[in-house]
């Protein structure tokens, strides 16, 4: 897909664009925030997806502080050449209470949900024993017509990779710019900014996005991904044993807030 169709298509379906480069040409102290990216960037940009997908995945953690003193954490791993992910999501609160936790796993179509205080005795209950998790597609929205934060957040690791570059022409046309330099996990790494006020964070060595960071549409908080550790892995969702569709069990998902 042309560079231009394929990011509008994910700006369409995710609200959001996810691209990184990061300056190969110049001195950091010949430039300012906010200068507009050079050719060598350009180029940087337009490989960056395809690096991922050639790395084969990475481990992540996603920050979502999506109320005030709550804040919800996927971490976890990728595999991008396969676009399956597990993770371990918590739910911190500001106000004392516990913290929430459960076992994530998705693909592009569906997601599963493990861990979840009395799935088990439900599901035992309905005639499903040893039921430890339950598994429903992807939706971008509910039927409320709002989306669900998880499954928002799921949807955007793996369009952090494709196969094959880019056209950089198509960033030089783009109001990208140049943010200046920082550390992330003691890696050297440069920062910039999308057209869509999205910061990009790339390791100035590896070439590697290290931190992505936005703010979703209608929404007052900003989202940030950090990527490490890029690698080949393996990921394998639960098997049908353990796993029951949540629309075979509407009452039980119902009760238990899926």
């Amino acid at each position: 897909m042309p560079a231009r169709s394929r990011w509008i298509a994910l700006l369409v379906a995710l609200a959001v664009s996810v691209l990184a480069g990061c300056s190969s040409g110049g001195s950091a102290a010949d430039r300012n925030p906010g200068d507009k990216i050079t050719e060598d960037e350009a180029q940087t940009l337009a490989g960056l997806l395809h690096r991922n997908y050639t790395a084969g995945g990475a481990d992540f953690t996603i920050t979502a502080p999506y109320a005030e003193g709550t804040v919800l954490t996927l971490t976890g791993e990728m595999d991008f050449r396969q676009g399956i992910g597990r993770a371990q999501a918590v739910t911190t609160y500001g106000n004392g209470q516990p913290d929430d936790t459960r076992t994530l796993f998705f693909t592009t179509a569906d997601l599963w949900y493990g861990d979840v205080p009395g799935l088990t005795e439900a599901m035992a209950a309905a005639g499903r024993p040893g039921t430890t998790y339950l598994e429903r597609p992807i939706a971008s929205t509910q039927a409320n017509g709002t989306a669900s934060l998880v499954d928002v957040l799921v949807q955007l690791l793996p369009n952090l990779s494709q196969r094959a570059d880019d056209d950089p022409r198509s960033f030089l046309e783009r109001n990208y710019t140049w943010q200046g330099q920082r550390s992330v996990d003691g890696q050297l790494a440069a920062a910039y900014q999308t057209g869509n006020g999205a910061t990009i964070v790339v390791s100035a060595e590896s070439k590697m996005l290290l931190q992505y960071t936005t703010r979703l549409p209608d929404q007052t908080f900003e989202v940030t991904i950090n990527l490490s550790d890029p690698g080949t892995r393996t990921i394998t969702v639960p098997g049908e044993a353990e796993t029951a569709l949540a629309s075979d069990y509407p009452q039980v998902a119902a009760e238990l807030g899926f």
